[in-house]
């Protein structure tokens, strides 16, 4: 294998022998016919000076998607070399990630057994069985020096949703026939969006996220009938116009589950002046996930107004490879979307500070989930928010008992992760900041027709993004360009008045504490006061090389 490149990183190596893993995976011998299935796989190229591109995101610069790919892409010539070998292999291209940085190709699992030296089994996880790899792919070195991951040989690894169950109180239980909510007890769960926006002190600003696009990555569309009744119950004037939907990829959407219905009925009604568009990729598997992501990078290249992004998928660090795999690939892309000014609002998981493989149940190793661990995204906690009954003041807000939380195994502590409660260590710690996620206090929302109440920090990521939005509209207003990476801005704030400390509750390993903590960062947002010290000049700066 001295002339060939293995990527040990993209894969979880399988038994040999067919069986139950300690994982509860059962492997078993792919049958003969397996070998004309087609599968679409990810060549994913390493990003040249990362390092260079890390530190000028930290320090607050925002650069043209031209300066991107003039600096920090790979050399043309490496990647139309991979590209005709691919070809001669019985490969099919099927699209390229901007600035060069991977060749997503199609072939047949005979083929791709031939051509990556990996052996194909059938895995059942859950129920459902795919066809994965065995063992660690490889290329030959004249063409697989500049690649760091092949992703998507086991699609049995995937992202998780991070909605929590719903829970009903007896509020809001139904509409009425003018599409109010009744009965209609004022401050009480499941919350509406005027209720959210008064407890984070977001309302009456005169801004309403005009100007402004968020971008949502799930795997399918709400049904528009739930999204239109969501906006009537809370007496949002919108309209569907202002959602936009972009289907990711030929395969068929699954039927809406709620975790879609969340961060479109949220995120507009946080910012109900801001576009949003939908990322459905009709699966949570990498190689679609990679592709939305490649979408959304082209999309904020050529829309200055996108510079929000709102994600509630993610997996336990543990779970997801080497850290040159798929974590590699996905960072290069945040990294990518980060220099650009689009600020990602990765929930943080729902099952505390041990969450296992199924990204819900508690009882996994300790660990961080991945993509709220990545250094060039917000990674968005949860918290238990009680308002008192009469005037919706903040009664009390402690950290979540699900809020997914602790220290990354891949990244290092970035620099600007500084200040009173940020633990001592050299590993990047998660999360950065936190809202409203128990789905005991959990939010209004319209499913199938019905009225419910749901929770997770699945609802807390899409606040957050609609904050943004409000954010870098008042900037708009104050003559002054967009939001750079957020955390560098933010982490400065910690202790001040732009953040309510949650010094409270606890996810597991983790106990809420004054100043930073694993389970809600910084804290809840006070977002007049966060408009107020983000609109001070200079809050990032544009370089013109």
């Amino acid at each position: 294998m001295s002339d060939r490149k293995v990527f040990t990183d993209s894969v979880t190596e399988l038994p040999t022998q067919p069986g139950m893993t300690k994982s509860g995976l059962m492997v078993a011998q792919a049958k003969s016919d397996t070998r004309n299935e087609t599968m679409e796989l990810l060549f994913s190229l390493e990003m040249p000076d990362r390092d260079d591109l890390e530190k000028r995101i930290a320090e607050g610069e925002v650069l043209s998607a031209d300066q991107l790919s003039q600096k920090y892409s790979p050399k043309r010539a490496d990647v139309d070399a991979l590209k005709s070998w691919l070809t001669e292999q019985g490969f099919t291209v099927v699209g390229e990630s901007p600035g060069d940085t991977g060749i997503y190709a199609k072939a047949t699992v005979g083929q791709i057994e031939q051509s990556l030296g990996v052996q194909m089994v059938k895995v059942t996880k859950q129920g459902i069985t795919y066809t994965a790899a065995q063992n660690a792919p490889s290329l030959p070195v004249s063409v697989g020096a500049p690649v760091h991951a092949i992703i998507g040989l086991q699609p049995f690894r995937h992202a998780h949703k991070h909605m929590a169950r719903k829970l009903l109180h007896g509020n809001r239980v139904t509409l009425d026939r003018h599409g109010l909510p009744s009965p209609n007890i004022a401050n009480s769960p499941p919350y509406l969006v005027a209720e959210i926006l008064h407890a984070y002190n977001a309302n009456a600003l005169g801004v309403t996220g005009a100007g402004q696009t968020i971008a949502i990555l799930i795997d399918t569309f709400p049904n528009d009938h739930d999204i239109t009744e969501f906006w009537k119950a809370n007496g949002i004037a919108v309209d569907l116009t202002r959602i936009g939907k972009i289907k990711v990829g030929a395969g068929h959407l699954p039927a809406p589950e709620g975790e879609e219905t969340l961060d479109v009925s949220w995120t507009s009604g946080i910012a109900p002046g801001a576009k949003i568009k939908i990322y459905a990729t009709g699966s949570l598997q990498f190689v679609a996930l990679d592709r939305a992501l490649d979408q959304i990078i082209a999309d904020a290249s050529n829309d200055p107004s996108l510079r929000q992004l709102s994600i509630s998928l993610g997996l336990g660090e543990t779970f997801m490879g080497g850290p040159n795999g798929e974590v590699a690939t996905q960072h290069q892309k945040f990294l990518r979307l980060a220099a650009m000014g689009v600020n990602v609002f990765v929930s943080s998981g729902d099952a505390g500070s041990n969450p296992n493989s199924d990204g819900q149940t508690p009882n996994g190793p300790l660990q961080a989930e991945y993509a709220a661990s990545d250094t060039a995204v917000v990674g968005v906690g949860g918290t238990s928010l009680m308002l008192a009954p009469g005037n919706g003041a903040v009664a009390r807000e402690d950290g979540w008992a699900g809020s997914g939380g602790g220290d990354s195994i891949f990244f290092s502590r970035p620099a600007w992760q500084t200040g009173k409660g940020v633990p001592i260590g050299s590993k990047r710690s998660v999360p950065d900041v936190s809202a409203a996620a128990d789905p005991n206090e959990g939010a209004f929302l319209v499913l199938h027709g019905q009225p419910t109440g749901i929770g997770g920090t699945s609802w807390a990521a899409p606040v957050w993004a609609g904050f943004c939005a409000l954010i870098n509209e008042a900037r708009q207003k104050a003559g002054l360009p967009p939001l750079s990476y957020l955390n560098p801005l933010i982490y400065p704030l910690n202790g001040t008045g732009c953040f309510r400390d949650v010094t409270a509750g606890s996810n597991g390993e983790f106990k809420a504490t004054a100043g930073y903590d694993r389970i809600t960062g910084l804290g809840a947002p006070d977002v007049k006061q966060l408009i107020a010290a983000l609109t001070q000049a200079p809050a990032q700066a544009s370089v013109a090389a």
